[in-house]
């Protein structure tokens, strides 16, 4: 019998040394739970990805001294064999990129090497730019007990030569390290390549994965155990730290710690609106406290998206954290004002205001003094805008808060934003979803609360900027319902879930049957198209869906020709 622990850790990227010892804790705490074997994600060391990070000097040489550290640890630990990701030295010399290893320590020993050969990974930090691919080497195998341990890195899992070679030695187990940022549909692709990969390699498989949130995208655990035959028989916490204790049986049967038998896995993972909110919950929440932030701050315009925001950082970081302000202008409606303060009661947050007709007249009259114009049409709009984003930049400048965005994807998508205005601040929560969606979220939010957290009337007043007298988003735009579907099959497409992309495609479809619905999936693509130049200088905004805008999904060019 061999028994392994799941090192399911969120590390920060770059902090070497507080990582180094959190693993270590993790595994003198394994080791006293009788573990023989302790398996952490691709690249624990530093974190997932550190990117040019392992450029600056000095960096790959903390690495060194914490994989020296980590070995004296092992001493100490002698019956623990420990399996950890690391970036390694390149033979090719002192100009070479280094290699994304996988590790083994024992006994104060480097037992093992085995660097990742397949280094793209589509919608993931690209590696290539940053680490050199491994040799091409037959696989690496390393008894432990009785227990024949072959060991893969990251993409390597997938590649057929790298299966081919491990099933041919024999393994009674295959270690895979990883670390897949989450998103829609993901579970199900991790799932359904660990569980063909157990086949292909004819053993048990464990596979690690890092948990956290990192920039814009968030890595959600999930660590799991295969068998051939059976396919995924355990899964870990999903967006949480874990460290369960697996029992691999004579046979290649795996129970929990003591023999206890594995709870099911559910073939569907979180409901789609829960999904969403764990990940900006958790995404928002490490975001905050590694760029050393404490407290939070959103514009509320008593509309639905700046709602639900405060909503979801109030889940993250707490009421006492989270300050929303009120910036009420002369076409602000009485009804948008009480929605905002009613949302500040339901949520229990500060709730300030700071009214802005009279900066608005000012920028009027100064305006229309230095060039004989009046200030009016788009303009105006827009500079109302502004000034609500420079407020709450000052705000953040005075009191050390971080600004939210609250644009939605559909509003990014087609350009429905104002450059410098709402579109201010450090961190996007529901950019990646759809106006729909975001419906959707809000009602997820207050069913699971019990109560309104989102006031009702928020949730079915029809969305407007408040810009102009009696504007409408469906002025400017095609009615949410209609607008999602075309962006759904123009911005992400085959990257859906089969489900979504065959609905989508085939609303597309239907809309090209008409010359008044061909009309509006060309005008949805123009808009897209000459909004990009806004998409390169908004904020960065928590990944949810399988193509995001930005490095890790849609990237277009800002002067190109439609076709």
């Amino acid at each position: 019998m061999l028994r392994i622990t799941l090192a399911q850790l969120n590390p920060t990227v770059g902090d070497i040394e507080g990582n180094t010892q959190r693993m270590a804790a993790a595994a003198r705490q394994a080791a006293g739970e009788g573990a023989q074997l302790i398996v952490f994600g691709e690249l624990a060391v530093t974190g997932f990805q550190p990117g040019d990070l392992l450029a600056e000097p000095g960096f790959l040489d903390r690495v060194d001294t914490a994989l020296a550290l980590l070995q004296r640890e092992s001493a100490a630990l002698p019956d623990l064999h420990w399996v950890l990701g690391a970036p390694t030295a390149h033979a090719g010399g002192p100009n070479a990129l280094p290699h994304d290893s996988l590790l083994v320590l024992q006994g104060g020993q480097l037992r093992l090497s085995v660097a990742r050969r397949q280094l793209a990974a589509q919608g993931d930090p690209d590696l290539r730019s940053h680490f050199a691919p491994g040799p091409a080497e037959a696989p690496q195998l390393l008894d432990i007990g009785d227990v024949r341990v072959g060991f893969v890195v990251g993409e390597d899992l997938q590649d057929e030569a790298t299966a081919a070679a491990m099933a041919g030695a024999a393994p009674g187990l295959v270690v895979h390290i990883g670390a897949r940022s989450s998103c829609l549909g993901r579970r199900a692709q991790r799932h359904a390549q660990c569980a063909q990969a157990s086949e292909r390699l004819r053993a048990p498989l464990v596979s690690v994965q890092q948990v956290g949130g990192h920039d814009d995208l968030v890595y959600d655990g999930g660590s799991l155990a295969a068998v051939p035959g059976a396919g995924v028989v355990f899964e870990a916490l999903r967006f949480e730290e874990d460290a369960p204790l697996l029992e691999l049986h004579d046979g290649g049967r795996l129970s929990g710690a003591r023999g206890q038998a594995l709870a099911d896995v559910p073939a569907e993972g979180l409901p789609l609106m829960e999904f969403y909110r764990r990940q900006i919950v958790l995404g928002l929440q490490d975001y905050a406290r590694r760029c050393g932030f404490a407290k939070v701050l959103v514009g509320s315009s008593g509309g639905l998206d700046s709602a639900l925001t405060l909503a979801l950082a109030v889940q993250a970081l707490g009421a006492q954290n989270v300050v929303g302000v009120t910036m009420p202008s002369r076409f602000s409606t009485a009804g948008s004002v009480q929605d905002s303060l009613a949302l500040g009661r339901n949520l229990g947050i500060e709730l300030l205001s700071h009214p802005i007709a009279d900066l608005v007249a000012a920028y009027g009259g100064q305006f229309q003094g230095s060039f004989g114009q009046p200030l009016a049409g788009l303009a105006l709009e827009n500079v109302q805008a502004r000034i609500r984003g420079t407020v709450l930049m000052e705000y953040s400048n005075t009191f050390g808060h971080l600004l939210l965005t609250t644009g939605n994807k559909s509003e990014i998508s087609v350009g429905y934003c104002t450059l410098y205005g709402d579109t201010c601040g450090g961190l996007g929560l529901i950019g990646d979803i759809y106006k729909t969606e975001a419906f959707e979220l809000a009602r997820h939010l207050n069913a699971r609360a019990g109560r309104e957290l989102v006031p009702q009337a928020v949730i079915d007043k029809p969305p407007s900027a408040e810009l102009s007298p009696g504007q409408r988003d469906d002025d400017s735009l095609p009615p949410y319902p209609v607008l999602d579907e075309v962006l759904k099959f123009l911005v992400e497409g085959p990257a859906l879930p089969p489900a979504q992309y065959q609905a989508a495609r085939a609303f597309v479809e239907e809309q090209q049957r008409s010359e008044e619905g061909r009309a509006l999936v060309q005008r949805v693509r123009r808009l897209m198209a000459i909004s990009e130049y806004k998409r390169h200088q908004a904020a960065p905004v928590l990944r949810l869906r399988p193509r995001p805008f930005g490095a890790y999904g849609r990237q277009m060019p800002i002067a190109a020709r439609l076709g």
